[in-house]
């Protein structure tokens, strides 16, 4: 039976997969690609690929900084984000891929070394989620796997679109 420790390396070794995923993911995509199509699921609203990736590199920087605040604060209240409007406000669509993807990977590697050097006694510290009320940090380091794995799926959908639209133009 595995423990709480070897599930949370786990989770921390799987963080740095979402980038490795990532990187397979856009290797062969050009910035037309990554901000054309967009997520079918939502309509003309959905994101592109490169929106999406912006969302996990920003919220990458939001999962360290409540976690930080779960480890230096005694049971702090977490602050709540609206991703649309940061979306709108950093204007995702706008931003080269290159360089969000290594931002995103300097901040994956700045999250991970940080749930690396917690200590048993710290992964058991917690706040408030705003969404999902007692949260600690073997919830943060859960919800910032599953988040990348939905957001990955995502991706890999969009991107699809350009390898359907290949073969449908080819055809």
């Amino acid at each position: 039976m595995a423990t709480f420790e070897q599930v949370r390396k786990s989770y921390v070794h799987m963080m740095r997969l979402t980038c490795d995923t990532l990187e397979h993911l856009f290797q062969n995509a050009s910035q037309e690609d990554i901000t054309t199509y967009r997520d079918q699921n939502d309509g003309d609203k959905g994101w592109t690929a490169l929106e999406v990736l912006c969302h996990l590199r920003d919220f990458d920087t939001i999962f360290y900084l409540r976690a930080v605040m779960i480890v230096e604060q005694d049971y702090p209240r977490l602050p709540a984000y609206d991703h649309e409007a940061i979306a709108i406000e950093r204007k995702y669509n706008e931003q080269d891929l290159r360089q969000v993807c290594e931002e995103f990977r300097a901040s994956r590697e700045r999250t991970r070394a940080f749930f690396k050097s917690l200590t048993p006694e710290q992964w058991e510290r917690a706040g408030i989620h705003p969404e999902s009320g007692h949260f600690t940090l073997t919830n943060a380091v859960m919800q910032v796997v599953s988040h990348d794995v939905n957001h990955l799926e995502q991706i890999t959908r969009i991107l699809m679109q350009r390898s359907q639209s290949y073969v449908n133009s080819a055809g």
